[in-house]
């Protein structure tokens, strides 16, 4: 059996690439929970690509229904081509627009199934799925069709625990939680992105970044999502390492910060605690 352990894209813990192949082991789908901009979304990309599976994308709104991910019926469109006198209006296959979960089904090939911050959806959502994820299949009625899984995908769903799950749902899961990357997972994430990032501009970055999020109070964190995009301005302004420690008052937080502070509340606290901090007497 083909396990995953990681790609040159993508760091995963030991403890992730654990989970990700139980999930496998045990048919069940994979929970994944963490802080926003820690890497979920582009874990099943990665696991599609290292287990070499079509993947299959399911990103979840806050209108979306779990019959979205079935199918839906396109009666406007039928009315439509009904009033312009089309054959096709006849066969009412034509207008059954397949949903991501139909794909996964039919697909030739084993296949990742992504469903995406499964929180941002009614709270009856995730129940509503409960028996076509444990049965692998679903009836279409229009067409009288029961539509099974070819192959059992291996399902992968994130949170970004906006709301509580039901329990009936987490039962069916195998759960890991994302935590932050301390500072020798961070260096090696973005060693991935930035092969070639001077040690000092990396020891520098990584020290204000984290000085930030340390801060009590924020109301967002910056992400290492952030701190990537934060790292790419900083080298496309060709920023030298020792602005970032600088202790001119006029330049109390970083440079180019908007990449990591992204409300006024949390640029005027972390100001404030700075300018407190460099009052003190040393």
């Amino acid at each position: 059996m083909v396990r995953f352990e990681g790609t040159e894209n993508y760091v995963a813990t030991h403890d992730l690439m654990m989970a990700v192949n139980a999930a496998v082991t045990l048919e069940r789908p994979l929970l994944i929970k963490g802080e926003p901009g820690t890497g979920k979304t582009m874990l099943a990309i990665e696991v599609a690509k290292a287990l070499r599976r079509p993947l299959h994308e399911w990103h979840i709104k806050s209108t979306t229904k779990a019959q979205h991910g079935l199918y839906e019926y396109d009666a406007v469109s039928r009315l439509r081509d009904s009033q312009l006198g089309d054959p096709k209006v006849h066969d009412i296959r034509n207008y059954i627009v397949r949903g991501m979960l139909w794909n996964a089904f039919e697909s030739d090939a084993q296949s990742v199934l992504l469903i995406d911050e499964v929180d941002k959806a009614d709270i009856e959502f995730p129940n509503d799925l409960l028996r076509e994820l444990d049965r692998m299949e679903f009836y279409v009625y229009e067409t009288q069709q029961l539509i099974k899984a070819r192959h059992r995908p291996l399902v992968i769903i994130t949170s970004n625990n906006e709301k509580e799950l039901p329990d009936a749902f987490l039962r069916r899961c195998f759960f890991h939680y994302i935590r932050f990357p301390d500072k020798e997972t961070m260096e090696k994430i973005v060693h991935v992105h930035f092969p070639g990032l001077k040690k000092s501009l990396l020891r520098e970055a990584l020290e204000a970044f984290f000085e930030i999020r340390d801060v009590p109070g924020l109301k967002k964190k910056p992400s290492t999502s952030e701190l990537l995009d934060w790292l790419k301005l900083l080298l496309a302004e060709d920023i030298p390492p020792e602005v970032l420690v600088s202790q001119d008052q006029h330049k109390i937080i970083p440079p180019l910060h908007g990449a990591l502070l992204k409300n006024e509340q949390d640029v005027h606290l972390f100001e404030r605690l700075v300018f407190m901090s460099r009052r003190k007497p040393g």
